[in-house]
């Protein structure tokens, strides 16, 4: 029997397989909630919290009174919530590396200048590393921290683990982020380090993080090998304040 701490994500893992393993055709429905209870041996509040990871990774699609329908077989980033990328892989069932190419503390240069509204002499801290999935460099991933942050960095083994969790363990609060997502072609370094072909599409993510007293602390440009990684956004319907009713059916 799973512990109740653990019930949700264990049925997660499992459904999760399955889909990624193709057992289940897009478009095909899961079996029902009751059929998960009886088969995980847990309540409802389990499956139905383990169906809602799903589908926040962009895996199913859920419908009010019936079972859960495949959306796709592949597992999308989120951007409504911020989950670091070695929780992420952790959460889908893989395993997250990292390759470490430079940290180094240099007199900031732009854009990241303008990101973190610093001055042109200030220091700060940059890091460079490849991020894998289960071993396959699947981001470059470029950050730049101001120096009080950054410093933080020269006490941690980079390739051991998460950047984030390790600060956030030193007491920096990321409390909110803005993302900019765009594509670009990878110049001959990227590529190399990726492992692809000069001129190969990637997705950029490019991010700026603010601590709880609204100073941006990070300014990060990440660049995704798109056939191992998506984004799925989720938005709620815009109200428009002019409509008496605040029904936004204009179009």
């Amino acid at each position: 029997m799973v512990e109740a701490r653990s019930r949700h994500e264990f049925v997660a893992v499992q459904l999760r397989k399955r889909i990624m393993q193709r057992r289940y055709a897009v478009g095909e429905s899961l079996p029902s909630e009751s059929m998960l209870c009886a088969e995980f041996e847990v309540s409802r509040g389990p499956v139905r919290q383990a169906l809602a990871t799903l589908k926040n990774e962009g895996l199913i699609q859920l419908s009010q009174g019936k079972p859960a329908v495949v959306r796709s077989h592949d597992i999308t980033q989120t951007l409504d919530t911020f989950t670091p990328f070695t929780q992420w892989a952790h959460r889908t069932g893989r395993t997250a590396g990292s390759r470490t190419l430079e940290i180094a503390r240099r007199r900031v240069s732009e854009p990241a200048a303008r990101a973190l509204g610093a001055a042109p002499d200030d220091f700060v801290v940059e890091v460079l590393r490849v991020r894998l999935l289960d071993g396959e460099p699947t981001m470059l991933e470029r950050s730049t921290f101001t120096d009080r942050v950054g410093s933080l960095l020269f006490e941690f083994d980079i390739d051991s683990g998460s950047i984030t969790d390790y600060l956030t363990s030193r007491g920096v609060r990321f409390e909110s982020m803005e993302h900019v997502l765009d594509a670009v072609a990878a110049a001959q370094a990227e590529a190399e380090h990726l492992g692809i072909a000069p001129g190969s599409p990637l997705l950029r993510e490019r991010r700026t993080s603010r601590d709880q007293h609204g100073d941006i602390f990070e300014y990060a440009d990440d660049r995704y090998r798109p056939d191992l990684v998506a984004f799925s956004i989720v938005n709620a319907r815009t109200v428009d304040p002019r409509s008496p009713s605040g029904d936004s059916n204009g179009l």
